[in-house]
């Protein structure tokens, strides 16, 4: 192998590698001192211009495939990213922006009452004295079952006049037939034939009228029995063990009532009155319930203004099937018209917000992903009303739009 003056070419390649190695880590004012163990005192100069040229060759190959890593890695984080967004994108659901007339909001205070269709008060028929009862306040009871025993001295006068109908009839009935076989025989005139005929229907008459009587109070002897006319619960007890009864007494013992449809009545005031309508969507909440909304629609507006609040009444009427909204309950209750102003309508929950301003994401015509700053006009419910930021007919992304937003972000 040919020599040259201290260094042989491997040592050379050794050499050179090391001190491109250095000046890869090395700031640009120390590339003298990394080059200088190798300086041309110690080479000859045939030696030194191939040095640099291999020195310099090398340099460049390692920067390029330096530059080459990094180019990658960026265009595989970038791919990584784009596939993420995809992804996201093929999970989420869109709605199209529309140009809507604003819908305003109105609230109002009231409270839950009972159905009056479907409420009845229990009277005794009888007088007499309570001797028993069998529901109290908040009871549920069903139609047919025994609220009070009632021993009743009226119910025992009943059963006399049917006793004493039923003689009446007999009698009746026995004198028709001597009086029509006396008129065969001649022993009696034919008018005396009609008059028996007619107390014979009379004494039927009156049979019938004290047995239908008796089947209305109902009870045997004398107890009556007060039964529930509809089943529901006891809303209002009058009735208490030994209390005394007069037939004509217009107090009520019970009322019961069916909770599974329940009115909320709701107070308008004058200024207000043009702007709500039957038919129009209400939203009630209870302080009760403060996250559970119940949703109607005003079905009602009573025409006639209460004197010292003068508010007007309108009525909601709602399910309760399961009996959580009870009578005389406070509520609240959000009124929802249609307004004149005509704005771009977005689901309320597609609105991302992110220091201190609204965005939304949204799709373009090539199906990318993009994130637009919007103004917003006022929030109904769930819709979003826009002042500017997006067209009508523009896709809007209504899940996954936070974490698209982040991943465009990144």
């Amino acid at each position: 192998m040919k020599k040259y003056s201290f260094f042989s070419y491997p040592q050379l390649l050794d050499q050179m590698r090391f001190t491109v190695t250095r000046l890869l880590h090395q700031p640009p004012a120390q590339l003298l001192v990394v080059v200088s163990p190798l300086s041309p005192s110690r080479l000859s100069n045939k030696v030194w211009r191939h040095y640099l040229h291999v020195l310099s060759a090398l340099l460049i190959t390692s920067l390029l495939s330096n530059c080459g890593g990094s180019s990658a890695k960026t265009e595989e984080s970038s791919s990584e990213g784009t596939h993420r967004k995809n992804n996201l994108l093929a999970t989420a659901t869109y709605d199209t922006a529309k140009l809507e007339n604003v819908r305003n909001e109105l609230n109002l205070t009231g409270k839950v009452t009972f159905n009056q269709d479907q409420v009845v008060k229990v009277f005794p028929l009888v007088g007499g004295h309570i001797e028993t009862l069998k529901a109290d306040l908040g009871d549920y009871v069903r139609k047919g079952q025994i609220m009070a025993v009632i021993r009743s001295g009226d119910l025992a006068d009943l059963e006399q006049q049917t006793v004493a109908a039923k003689g009446q009839l007999a009698v009746a009935q026995k004198n028709q037939q001597v009086t029509e076989d006396m008129t065969k025989a001649g022993l009696s005139s034919q008018r005396e034939l009609v008059a028996s005929q007619e107390q014979l229907q009379a004494a039927k008459g009156e049979l019938a009228r004290v047995g239908e009587r008796r089947r209305i109070v109902g009870g045997t002897g004398s107890v009556y029995l007060v039964k529930a006319p509809m089943s529901g619960f006891v809303v209002e007890k009058t009735a208490s063990p030994g209390m005394e009864l007069r037939s004509d007494d217009p107090e009520n013992l019970f009322t019961v009532s069916n909770l599974e449809r329940v009115w909320v009545l709701a107070n308008v005031y004058e200024s207000d009155l043009a702007n709500v309508h039957e038919g129009d969507a209400a939203t009630i909440t209870t302080i009760s319930y403060p996250d559970k909304i119940f949703r109607g629609k005003i079905d009602k507006i009573f025409n006639v203004l209460d004197p010292d609040s003068k508010t007007l009444r309108v009525r909601v009427t709602l399910n309760n099937a399961d009996y959580r909204l009870k009578p005389e309950m406070f509520a609240n209750v959000s009124v929802t018209y249609a307004g004149h102003d005509q704005r771009i309508a977005i689901p309320a929950g597609a609105v991302v917000f992110d220091k201190n301003r609204n965005f939304v994401v949204m799709v373009n015509k090539a199906n990318q992903p993009i994130v637009r700053e919007v103004e917003i006009y006022k929030t109904i419910g769930q819709k979003t009303y826009l002042a500017s930021g997006v067209a009508p007919g523009d896709r809007i992304v209504t899940t996954n739009q936070l974490l698209i937003y982040n991943a465009l972000g990144s």
